[in-house]
């Protein structure tokens, strides 16, 4: 296909947050994108991954670019520590730099260590809040702020999560960020940008107990956990030119777990 000059047409450019790992949501999100005619720019933070029990996948971020190479597209790895405020700025700095304007936010990132009401840190709490919440009201603001593309073509899109027996801060911080993202449905309405939430239940990405994943198992409809993929068929639509009239809405894409 090509443009009304004879050039192909210039491809959309997707910032993903929260890509760090080859198995991961994120990872799952930037390769359907990029498969469908996007350009990537994604974020990591080997610091997070190295506090978890999965600890820190050695090539990962080599391995992501090259899956997205292989569908053409352009992309960027920007290791970021988006507890850090000036985070945001910086990252959509380097990557218009690098790739040019962004025309759609996708929010996998977070901060998620289980504890419940009486032993959760205040250290922690305010961590989660920085990075769950205040992070993604900064970058959305950046987006907001920078957006040039044409009206309607705009999409904004956060991963959240209803989980917050014996996951308040993870929980807590989540619930701030789906009001957060939902906002910016009105207040970018000058800006043709849609914006909405997706709820994508468990999915394995090498974090749960095999007893936990027996029982999550159990309570789903369809017999099965979620995939990254799943997860990402529904975004991949969210940013087409069909699914823009989806728009301020909270999606549960659990396979009806309860």
């Amino acid at each position: 296909m090509t443009s009304s000059d004879g050039h192909p047409p210039a491809r959309p450019l997707a910032l993903i947050t929260g890509v760090g790992r080859t198995v991961g949501i994120g990872a799952g999100i930037a390769d359907r994108l990029a498969a469908s005619g996007w350009d990537i720019a994604f974020t990591f933070w080997s610091a997070y991954d190295e506090r978890m029990d999965w600890g820190v996948e050695s090539g990962a971020t080599g391995a992501i670019t090259d899956a997205l190479a292989v569908h053409g597209a352009a992309t960027r790895a920007v290791e970021a520590d988006l507890a850090d405020p000036d985070s945001p700025a910086q990252v959509f700095d380097e990557v218009e730099r690098r790739l040019g304007k962004v025309t759609a936010l996708v929010m996998c990132h977070c901060e998620s260590v289980d504890s419940g009401l009486l032993d959760t840190t205040v250290e922690s709490f305010d961590r989660h809040f920085a990075v769950n919440a205040r992070a993604t009201w900064l970058l959305i603001r950046e987006y907001g702020r920078r957006f040039a593309a044409a009206p309607g073509s705009g999409r904004i899109i956060a991963l959240t999560s209803d989980h917050t027996v014996n996951n308040l801060p993870y929980g807590a911080s989540k619930g701030a960020l789906d009001r957060i993202t939902l906002a910016a449905a009105h207040e970018f309405a000058h800006l043709g940008v849609t914006a909405n939430v997706i709820n994508p239940g468990p999915v394995d990405t090498g974090w749960m107990t095999v007893e936990g994943r027996a029982h999550m198992i159990r309570q789903t409809p369809l017999n099965r956990l979620g995939t990254p993929r799943d997860t990402a068929h529904l975004v991949d639509f969210l940013c087409s030119p069909e699914g823009q009239w989806i728009n301020g809405q909270l999606l549960m894409s659990n396979g009806g777990f309860a």
